[in-house]
């Protein structure tokens, strides 16, 4: 039997071929193979190709097999008060390794529960290359982190939280996209405008990475789509979205004090597209998911954030209160004494009337980029008393 060489020419890495009563049959592993009729077998797919005489048999190995998860419990109601634990799902294990999706949902998902807890906010799990940027540089907008586990694991571990009565938040990033060109979104079409805005504005400087378009429909269909695919497919109750103040002015936010006056808001910097975008993604949220909590992280104070969008609001439920957080680590720095409780109050209140908010101690951005936890300043301060009582 010929086999033609525009076929055989890519097969470098044949594990087997054998010749069984005019039937070649050849097992590929880990290699990318393009056939005749431009079927396209991916680089981690085992296939079996039978060639009998001209004709050409294609088939999957057949012990690799796939059934749709089925979720066993129902999602928890919205409870009145959310008490969130944060956790980053590679970071959890207590090994020096990246933990997975399964040994999440079996060791921490109970201790959350256990704590007190009703909701489990998973740091940015969809696809990335770059691990040290904690999930945010996605590449794959539409497919979980595959360093931790299946995307059945992943649904897995919420099935779990359910039954133990949490909530799952997301962390959704549609604030920018990963740079990368061969595993990104980034150059998809050989133009740097294909999902983002041209030019330096289509770059955010400090991030290193791509801006969207909101402006365009196919972006517009694309974030919307996506949002409503974590939802209905791994059964999410909700998201944080991440960097909505990036998203909502040009100036992103950088380099810039919000003072509370509204030309800062309503103003030639704000990105227009960007916030009918938040209207519109947390309008069909609240439309199909009635019970789904939205969570928007800004630190400008935009007037109408979570004034629902029937009532002229960007439709948020909580704004995600930043300021406490970095106040708190600002108190640890300084003497008690030198507290002005005054200062505390006003952080602790200063929010839009009738605003709900996320008040929190500590996040990955005080924990991780570059500072560290309340605890760790709290044994510092014991430490730093210890010897300073012998040195005396």
């Amino acid at each position: 039997m010929v086999v033609d060489n525009s076929i055989s020419e890519p097969i470098n890495e044949v594990l087997e071929a054998l010749n069984l009563d005019e039937t070649l049959v050849i097992v590929v592993k880990r290699r990318d193979w393009f056939f005749k009729d431009f079927q396209h077998i991916l680089h981690d797919d085992q296939v079996w190709l039978a060639m009998k005489g001209s004709e050409e048999l294609l088939a999957f190995d057949c012990s690799l097999s796939w059934e749709k998860y089925i979720f066993k419990h129902p999602q928890p109601k919205r409870p009145n008060s959310l008490r969130i634990y944060e956790a980053h799902v590679g970071m959890s294990s207590t090994e020096p390794v990246i933990n997975t999706y399964a040994n999440f949902r079996d060791d921490v998902l109970p201790r959350i529960k256990k704590l007190g807890y009703n909701a489990v906010q998973i740091m940015a799990i969809q696809e990335h290359s770059y691990y040290a940027s904690f999930g945010y540089h996605v590449t794959n907008f539409f497919a979980p982190c595959s360093r931790c586990g299946t995307p059945d694991d992943l649904k897995s571990l919420i099935d779990r939280a359910h039954e133990l009565g949490l909530l799952v938040l997301m962390d959704i990033v549609h604030s920018h996209a990963s740079n990368n060109t061969l595993d990104g979104l980034n150059m998809f079409d050989g133009t740097d405008s294909h999902y983002f805005h041209s030019g330096s504005r289509g770059h955010h400087w400090l991030w290193d990475s791509r801006l969207f378009n909101y402006g365009s429909w196919e972006v517009l269909r694309y974030l919307l789509s996506n949002a409503r695919w974590w939802l209905d497919e791994y059964k999410f109750d909700g998201f944080r979205f991440d960097g909505v103040t990036s998203m909502m002015y040009t100036h992103h936010g950088l380099q810039m004090t919000f003072t509370g006056n509204y030309n800062e808001y309503f103003g030639y910097a704000t990105d227009i597209d960007a916030v009918v975008y938040l209207m519109v993604v947390n309008d069909m949220i609240h439309g199909l998911f009635p019970e789904a909590i939205s969570i928007g992280e800004d630190v400008s104070g935009m007037p109408t954030f979570c004034i629902p969008v029937q009532d002229g609001g960007v439709g948020f439920d909580y704004r995600l209160h930043m300021a406490v957080a970095d106040k708190w680590i600002e108190l640890l720095q300084k003497k008690d004494e030198d507290w002005r409780m005054g200062d505390i109050v006003h952080t602790l209140t200063n929010r839009r009337w009738l605003e709900k908010c996320v008040s929190y101690a500590e996040s990955h951005d005080q924990a991780l980029v570059g500072d560290k936890t309340i605890a760790f300043w709290l044994m510092d301060k014991k430490r730093n008393g210890v010897v300073g009582r012998k040195e005396k």
